[in-house]
């Protein structure tokens, strides 16, 4: 039997290199798995859509798939928008297995990737004992995603980091150039911002700003197609084949 075909679905931007970093990363899961056949679909903005991807495996005779929330947290798209669409999908085509897989954070596969930019941006190891870190997210209204956030944040406290504050680039506080500046304040000589982000557009440029406006020392790039990344999409789609799994024979 062939493997489920892995769908992952990305929000989509107007800004052209969010879709760029997505297929960037969706290339690097293929060629981490050759023979796995790997689609994108996006919510909004870029095609394909996510029904239009749908609709075209199943008139190809896929049977299964599995879709992967190219996602940091469980906020409103994971637990609204995506399963809506998914929904509506299965109504459509019942003949084709759909199956949620959970979104990637939190993870030492992300943690990884992070360490990576920031390495990349010029932070050693032997840096951070005198550095503080700024993980700055996208933001939401969600109280669960927010926890994630700062429980990410204390983690990486633990690392070897001086000190290291959450920031949020919308819907919640503090702002990056908030953080930034409270870490000054406690005396902190150094700072490094780490967007806790996976493609670049409008709240990747809103957290770089708040870096720039408060005189951070180092800003590091968004996760993108870090091979971190793609492992970390693997898992997520091999654990949902294995709940699938359990679940037909339980």
């Amino acid at each position: 039997m062939a493997s489920p075909v892995l769908l992952v679905i990305a929000h989509g931007s107007r800004d052209a290199r969010h879709a760029a970093t997505v297929h960037a990363l969706t290339a690097r899961v293929r060629t981490l798995r050759p023979g796995l056949r790997v689609e994108t679909g996006f919510l909004e903005f870029n095609a394909p859509s996510v029904p239009r991807v749908l609709e075209r495996l199943a008139a190809e005779g896929t049977d299964e798939v599995v879709a992967l929330p190219l996602l940091l947290t469980r906020a409103f798209h994971a637990k609204s928008d995506i399963p809506s669409v998914l929904r509506e999908s299965r109504a459509r085509l019942p003949r084709l297995r759909i199956r949620q897989a959970e979104v990637l954070g939190s993870s030492p596969l992300l943690n990884a990737a992070l360490e990576q930019r920031l390495r990349e941006a010029g932070v050693t190891s032997a840096d951070k004992a005198t550095t503080g870190l700024v993980l700055a997210s996208a933001g939401s209204t969600d109280p669960e995603a927010i926890a994630v956030i700062a429980e990410i944040a204390r983690e990486l406290r633990h690392t070897g980091w001086c000190a290291v504050r959450p920031a949020f680039a919308s819907a919640s506080l503090p702002r990056t150039a908030d953080a930034v500046r409270a870490l000054r304040a406690e005396g902190v000589r150094r700072v490094a911002v780490a967007p806790y982000v996976i493609a670049p557009g409008r709240l990747p440029d809103r957290i770089a700003a708040g870096a720039e406006e408060a005189g951070a020392d180092v800003l590091a790039g968004v996760l993108g197609p870090s091979p971190a990344l793609a492992r970390l999409l693997l898992d997520r789609y091999d654990e949902a084949r294995v709940e699938s799994d359990g679940a037909m024979t339980a």
